[in-house]
């Protein structure tokens, strides 16, 4: 019998083999874990090249036509989530790949924002830094969000999720996206405003729309100059849907108060990336999915997936 090869993407924390059943598939698959990015398409296809199964988390490795057809092997591709825009889809359909999903159980890129929120206005992280570090005793003053308004792109599951936590910590919820109506704000229990209203008058912005072509660079200069020096932009999306220039100089120049990014256009951030240099910045390295649950949830259904399709049974979540 011959043996397939599944190859695992980006096991940036070593765990990937640990948090699901990978032994239910010894006698059939050698699987191995990438731990490390490729870093380009070359290494990524001399890496792959005789991968029978790929499983992906996230948008981390870009799977388009260009490597999907330097992968002569490839039978079946596994992604994290149910929807993954760094796959060229139609080229996996046109060499008769399979494509399937895993589910999440709980979303936690909302505990994330609120996060970010409270590191930008109360500054925890900085210091606790300080303190380890033995500097003098309370050195940055932090704002309160209670009372003040938190603006949420985008309504959908998550972003709901991240008003219901924002109304939690006492803070005013107004929405706005280019299909919101004021009746969804209004079953939601948050206000609904304009795009302009809600960047004009919102203390704390976060964006939790789906990158597509419409949405690409949605926040863009204007936006950004209508907000207050005193507000901030949350970022846990997509960094595509915020024009970078447009925000990296609103930071240099102080024209608002901060910002907090989870996610880049570039991932990993390049070390020599200016967003690193800016002290008004709070960036975390794309953790809005990367919990232990969230990826025994992954691997698992992973490992299901695989499964089924061995024993010639149509795997659930099946994409294309």
């Amino acid at each position: 019998m011959t043996r397939l090869r599944c190859a695992i993407l980006d096991d940036y924390y070593d765990t990937a083999l640990s948090l699901a059943d990978w032994p239910r598939l010894a006698d059939r698959v050698d699987v191995t874990a990438f731990t490390q990015p490729f870093g380009n398409e070359e290494a990524a296809a001399g890496a792959l090249t005789d991968a029978d199964i790929i499983c992906a988390m996230r948008e981390r490795t870009p799977l388009p036509r260009s490597l999907i057809e330097r992968l002569p092997k490839l039978k079946l591709l596994i992604t994290s989530g149910m929807r993954n825009a760094a796959i060229d889809m139609e080229a996996a359909k046109a060499r008769g790949i399979m494509v399937c999903g895993t589910q999440y159980g709980r979303d936690p890129t909302a505990p994330l924002t609120m996060g970010l929120i409270l590191e930008l206005t109360r500054r925890i992280g900085q210091e606790n830094a300080r303190m380890h570090a033995g500097e003098p005793w309370q050195a940055l003053g932090g704002v309160e969000i209670e009372g003040k308004t938190l603006g949420v792109i985008g309504l959908g599951k998550l972003g709901t999720k991240v008003a219901e936590l924002g109304k939690a910590f006492g803070m005013n919820v107004i929405a706005w996206s280019p299909n919101l109506t004021p009746e969804r704000c209004k079953a939601a229990g948050v206000g609904y405003a304009t795009k302009e209203e809600l960047f004009a008058t919102a203390d704390v912005i976060t964006i939790h729309v789906v990158l597509s072509d419409r949405s690409r660079g949605l926040v863009g200069p204007a936006d950004l100059a209508r907000m207050k020096p005193t507000a901030y932009l949350v970022n846990t999306s997509r960094a595509p849907i915020v024009d970078e220039a447009a925000l990296l100089q609103a930071l240099r120049d102080k024209r608002i108060a901060g910002a907090g990014l989870d996610v880049f256009s570039v991932e990993p951030l390049p070390v020599a990336h200016p967003l690193r240099g800016l002290g008004n910045v709070v960036i975390t390295p794309h953790l809005g999915y990367v919990t232990e649950e969230s990826f025994r949830a992954h691997y698992g259904q992973m490992v299901d997936c695989i499964a089924a399709w061995l024993a010639g049974s149509e795997p659930p979540r099946r994409l294309a």
